[in-house]
């Protein structure tokens, strides 16, 4: 029995902080001798220290001290940012930091909230950079930033990128090829790209008189684009799919293929991301190119001058979004 309590699991921070009923964040700070935190929150994380026989990482600890020259990126999978990811590295490596890239398979913001706050307080890594939306405090043990591609707090990017302002060019390019009936498949309004694309579409039907058949929204997967083909009636009069990103795109013309219309003779069809694969789509996807490696770099120099306390760098100067008008689009029945 002696021998068993001598080699059990070591209790963790959290299992101190559940103890405590304090954050986890705060079992930190007292870890860390914070003349900040009250007395009384001080006594009862002592005593669940006590009485769980708690010992902190030393490693862990001395890493909080000294500069360790990481930083993590933190994405929701590797289907989509891959050229935001590979610019932030380069960024890093440039400029001396060693990456850790964190992979987040079909977790939500809080759980990468979560990781990245793990992260922070493991000492591992002095910043975190985030490809997704996350709300991740650190009680000054780190810098947190992210890149803005899918979420409104990146304003340097937002404000040049702007979504909506090339979707509603999207449109009005459309509209010039006579085309007077509309549909958007829309992204996830969870995500703050698909709503300003949404935003963008309805802003430009409603400008130039022109009807919107709908603007369903479902995941980046071109099931969704095939769902919202098979949705439409046989003489439905919409001859324009304005899909927001070129997944959803893809099975928009995998679903009007299916049903024997032509792109872009029945129906035309443009997507978002210029993925390579969709360059060489028979026709080849009018699209939305993204310069996503300035996005990367940018987001990674603000990081690292987080990190530094230095100044932030400006605001990017050249848009991040330009129409490729291709193969898939043509004049309106």
């Amino acid at each position: 029995m002696t021998a068993m309590a001598e080699v059990r699991r070591r209790p963790t921070i959290r299992e101190v902080a559940r103890r405590a009923g304090v954050s986890h964040q705060t079992v930190s700070r007292f870890l860390r001798d914070d003349p900040t935190l009250r007395p009384q929150t001080r006594q009862v994380v002592q005593d669940a220290v006590d009485a769980l026989g708690y010992r902190p990482n030393l490693a862990a600890r001395s890493m909080r001290t000294t500069r360790s020259g990481v930083v993590a990126i933190v994405v929701p999978t590797m289907r989509g940012p891959e050229r935001t990811i590979e610019a932030a590295v380069e960024e890093a490596r440039a400029r001396g930091f060693r990456v850790e890239v964190i992979i987040g398979v079909d977790e939500g913001a809080e759980e990468l909230s979560l990781r990245a706050r793990d992260l922070l307080d493991s000492g591992r890594v002095e910043g975190v950079l985030s490809v997704a939306p996350i709300n991740a405090s650190t009680d000054r043990t780190g810098a947190v930033v992210d890149t803005g591609e899918y979420d409104h707090r990146m304003r340097a990017v937002e404000a040049v990128s702007g979504d909506a302002d090339t979707m509603a060019a999207l449109v009005r390019a459309l509209a010039e090829l006579g085309h007077r009936h509309f549909l958007h498949a829309a992204g996830p309004q969870g995500w703050r790209s698909a709503k300003l694309r949404q935003q963008g579409y309805l802003s430009a039907i409603e400008e130039l008189g022109l009807t919107s058949h709908g603007e369903p929204d479902g995941f980046w997967e071109p099931a969704h684009g095939m769902r919202v083909v098979a949705a439409l009636d046989a003489d439905s009069p919409v001859t324009a799919i304005l899909a927001a990103s070129d997944l959803i795109a893809a099975g928009v013309l995998f679903g009007a293929a299916q049903r024997g219309w032509s792109v872009p003779q029945r129906l035309s069809v443009t997507g978002w991301d210029d993925m390579l694969l969709m360059r060489y789509a028979v026709p080849p996807l009018t699209t939305v190119v993204v310069d996503r490696e300035s996005a990367g770099r940018h987001a990674m120099q603000r990081l690292i001058a987080a990190i530094r306390g230095e100044e932030e760098p400006p605001p990017l100067a050249t848009r991040l979004t330009q129409i490729a008008l291709r193969g898939t689009t043509g004049p309106a029945p």
